[in-house]
């Protein structure tokens, strides 16, 4: 069985070709419109941080929960949280584009406007990077407590290595709850920073999770056909189905709760928000956000019979990779260029971050065996069934 993962030279070419195509995409839309390419900067930037906090999560529940099922495919999810200190580099860089993002950032906005100003001892330029600081350095720390504690249980087997990541992760899923949360407040829902809601933070936390798993269930499909995880079957994929299910569900009832509050409150504070996002341009994407992550996954993921389809599985999986991009470009572009644009700085952008969170999380892949040898549950995992 294949357990130590080499990056080839086409791997690497690969990824060095989309992020030139990203660099290339900055600096002319830099030039061009910066405006809108620091809007796509930041949509990218927590787009691919999403993932890797999604992957994070989904990882201390498996060890929280002392799951067989998932014991064999642990390393993919740590690789994709290696993306984090990766993210916190571009996320301290958005000091340049402040003002460009965030209204609030503006002195003159503060000195004008009654309601930022009331807001300003929460949402002002230092405090704003301190608490990313803060957020990074507890997610990158936690993450690398429960990666040392894998490897050390693969050098050392016993159950003790296995007991510690438990607790760290019991640690980290508190720490997510309170910093994921705050953050989606900091870094996107400020933008609307008139806007109110009660739901916001929460429906991005289940986001991150969500689309995390997709992209956890796409790198396992992809090492499987290379000849990695011989040992897939057909219960393990209707286990990662049932996730990306279940998920769909948590999704759409956020969306729904938070838009249906909202109409039938009509409170200005509120409907504000919408007004925008339901306006000439915007409706198909704003029908098609609930349609591509909350129908499809829901309708098609639904039979057992699909739901153990690798193909379909895969088509669904690619489907949520467009969807989650169309939820945050909702959530980002209306309350800052306010053009529905797209374009190659758009996709340029997308593809340089893409390339980039491949590269990092291939890179820490191939830093331990693809397998964890002394993991209490891998025997489990390997023969899974119900």
């Amino acid at each position: 069985m294949k357990d130590q993962i080499h990056l080839s030279r086409t791997f690497k070419l690969g990824t060095g070709i989309l992020i030139g195509t990203g660099l290339v995409a900055f600096i002319g839309g830099f030039i061009t419109d910066p405006d809108r390419t620091w809007a796509n900067y930041l949509l990218n930037n927590y787009y691919f941080l999403m993932l890797a906090l999604g992957a994070a999560f989904f990882i201390a529940l498996q060890h929280i929960s002392q799951a067989g099922w998932s014991a064999a495919f642990k390393r993919v999810g740590e690789a994709m949280a290696g993306y984090i200190p990766v993210a916190a580099i571009f996320f301290l860089l958005l000091i340049f584009g402040m003002h460009s993002l965030y209204e609030w950032s503006h002195p003159e906005a503060v000195a004008h406007d009654e309601l930022i100003a009331h807001k300003s001892p929460y949402l002002n330029v230092p405090f704003f990077y301190i608490r990313m600081i803060l957020f990074f350095a507890l997610w990158t720390g936690m993450i690398w407590l429960i990666r040392k504690g894998s490897l050390r249980e693969d050098r050392e087997g016993g159950l003790q290595w296995f007991h510690k990541s438990e607790q760290y992760s019991k640690i980290l899923i508190f720490i997510m709850a309170v910093t994921v949360s705050l953050s989606a407040v900091d870094w996107i829902k400020s933008i609307d920073v008139h806007w109110f809601s009660t739901l916001f933070a929460l429906k991005n936390f289940v986001a991150s999770f969500y689309h995390g798993v997709t992209i956890l269930v796409l790198i396992v499909f992809l090492l499987h056909r290379r000849g990695y995880f011989e040992f897939l079957n057909g219960y393990h994929l209707h286990d990662f189905a049932r996730y990306i299910f279940m998920l769909a569900i948590v999704w759409g009832y956020f969306w729904f709760a938070q838009f249906m509050l909202i109409w039938y409150g009509n409170i200005p504070e509120e409907t504000v928000y919408y007004v925008k996002r339901w306006g000439t341009g915007w409706q198909t994407l704003f029908f098609a956000e609930i349609a591509i992550n909350w129908f499809i996954p829901f309708a098609v993921l639904l039979p057992t019979r699909t739901s153990r389809s690798k193909p379909v599985i895969f088509a669904v999986v690619i489907i949520l990779i467009i969807g989650h991009y169309i939820d945050l470009y909702m959530q980002i572009m209306p309350g800052t260029t306010g053009r529905l644009l797209f374009g190659f700085i758009e996709i340029g952008t997308f593809l340089g971050y893409a390339g980039i969170f491949t590269l990092t999380t291939g890179y820490w892949l191939s830093r331990a065996p693809l397998l964890p040898k002394n993991h209490p549950y891998l025997g489990e995992s390997l023969e899974h069934h119900f």
